[in-house]
C-alpha cells in the first residue's frame, strides 16, 4: 500500500520540526510561571521572550494575550469586549456562530467576500455607538480572503472595533489592521491546545482576574507557547509555492468536470473547494481515504454532521449541490506529485460515478 497523502492542513498541520524541539527542550525546564522561585522566574523569562518572539513574527505591535487555541480567543473576544452592539459575518466559524448566536448578521455576496456597502448600511441601520464587527481573514472551508483593508476603515468610521479571526492566515499571510485577531498554533505548524488573542489595546477588554494580565485565569503552556513562536519563525515561504499547486489543481479538477468553489474570489493558495457533481462529499471522502489520502467535507469541526455547509449556503448554493462538496488543504510538505495523485484519484470517483448513471 502507497504512503497515506495528507490533504487536510487547515483542520490541523503536524508540527514542524523546529516547534517540536522547541517543546522538548521548554519541557525539560518546565516550571509554573508565577511561581516566586528561581525555577518559576525561569520560566516567566522564557513565557515572554515567547510571547515577544510571537508578536514579532507576526509584525503586531500590541498585545498578546496566550490562550488554549482560537476557539478561546473569540470566546474572549466576542464576550469581553465593550462594546453597544455585534455583527458577524455569515461566513464565520461555528466558534464565533455558537459565541454570538444572538448578534446581527452580516450577509456575503456569491463570491463569499462582504460587500463594503452591506457593512456601512448595517452599522448605519444599528446605529450603535461602539459595535464590534467579527469578520475573519480567510474561510476555514473555501479559502475566501476578505477585503479587511476596507472594512477596516468602514469600522472605524462608524467608532467600533474590528475583530479578525485569522487562524487560516496567520503564518501564511500579512495580519490584517484589525483591533483583535484569533490565532491558532496548530494550524502553522505548532502544537495543538496553544493560541492567541492579539489585542490592539487592553483598553477594550474587561478583565476578570487570573494571569495573562488578568484577562485568562490558569497555568499558561509554556511548552506550547514556545512551540508557536517557533513555528512561526519558519517563515511562509512555502505559501508562494502552494499558489502553483493550488492552480494546478483547480484546472485539473475542471478539466475532469468538477467545479472550483469561489474560483474568482480572492483565496489563500492553501485551501481549495471543489464540487464533484452527483457525488456526495461523504461518499468522496470515504472512497479517498479508502485510496489512503486524507481531506475533508467542509470545516473539520463540521464534518461529522449532515448538516448543511453555512458558508456555502450563505454563497448561495443550494443544499444539493453544497453536499458535494470537499475540501483540500495544503502544508509546507505538498508537491507537484501529491496534487497528481490526487486528481487520479478525484478523476477515478468521478468517471465511476458518471458511468454508472450512464
Amino acid at each position: 500500500m502507497s504512503q497515506r497523502l495528507y490533504l487536510d492542513h487547515a483542520a490541523t498541520t503536524p508540527m514542524v520540526l523546529s516547534a517540536r524541539e522547541a517543546m522538548r527542550a521548554a519541557i525539560a525546564r518546565w516550571a509554573n510561571p508565577s511561581s516566586p522561585h528561581a525555577e518559576g522566574r525561569a520560566a516567566r523569562a522564557m513565557l515572554e521572550d515567547a510571547r515577544s518572539r510571537i508578536a514579532k513574527a507576526l509584525g503586531w505591535d500590541g498585545e498578546v494575550i496566550l490562550t488554549s487555541g482560537a476557539t478561546e480567543a473569540i470566546r474572549i473576544a466576542l464576550t469581553r469586549t465593550k462594546c453597544d452592539a455585534r455583527i458577524i459575518s455569515a461566513v464565520e466559524h461555528e466558534a464565533v456562530h455558537r459565541v454570538a448566536s444572538d448578534a446581527y448578521f452580516l450577509p456575503v455576496q456569491q463570491d463569499g467576500t462582504v460587500l463594503p456597502d452591506a457593512l456601512t448600511g448595517r452599522l448605519g441601520a444599528l446605529g450603535a455607538k461602539a459595535p464590534l464587527v467579527a469578520i475573519q481573514a480567510v474561510n476555514n472551508e473555501t479559502g475566501v480572503c476578505q477585503p479587511l483593508g476596507k472594512l477596516a476603515a468602514i469600522v472605524r468610521k462608524a467608532g467600533g472595533l474590528l475583530f479578525a479571526d485569522c487562524a487560516q492566515a496567520a503564518g501564511k499571510a500579512a495580519l490584517p489592521d484589525a483591533d483583535l485577531i484569533a490565532i491558532s498554533a496548530h494550524k502553522f505548524g505548532g502544537p495543538p491546545g496553544v493560541g492567541a488573542l492579539l489585542v490592539r489595546d487592553l483598553g477594550v477588554l474587561d478583565a476578570s482576574g487570573g494571569q495573562e494580565k488578568g484577562y485568562r485565569p490558569g497555568t499558561e503552556n509554556l511548552p506550547g507557547v514556545v512551540a508557536m513562536a517557533a513555528a512561526l519563525e519558519e517563515g511562509r515561504g512555502w505559501v508562494d509555492r502552494a499558489a502553483d499547486l493550488r492552480a494546478h489543481l483547480d484546472g485539473a479538477i475542471e478539466a475532469a468536470g468538477g467545479e472550483v468553489v469561489a474560483k474568482r474570489s480572492p483565496r489563500l493558495a492553501t485551501i481549495a473547494a471543489y464540487r464533484m457533481p452527483g457525488v456526495a462529499a461523504s461518499a468522496q471522502l470515504i472512497q479517498l481515504d479508502l485510496a489512503g489520502i486524507a481531506i475533508s467535507a467542509g470545516s473539520a469541526c463540521s464534518s461529522g454532521t449532515l448538516k448543511t455547509s453555512h458558508v456555502l449556503s450563505a454563497m448561495g448554493w443550494g443544499e444539493a449541490e453544497a453536499a458535494q462538496v470537499i475540501r483540500a488543504s495544503f502544508g509546507p510538505e505538498t508537491s507537484r506529485a501529491d496534487i497528481y495523485r490526487f486528481v487520479e484519484a478525484w478523476k477515478r470517483i468521478a468517471d465511476g460515478a458518471r458511468s454508472r448513471a450512464a
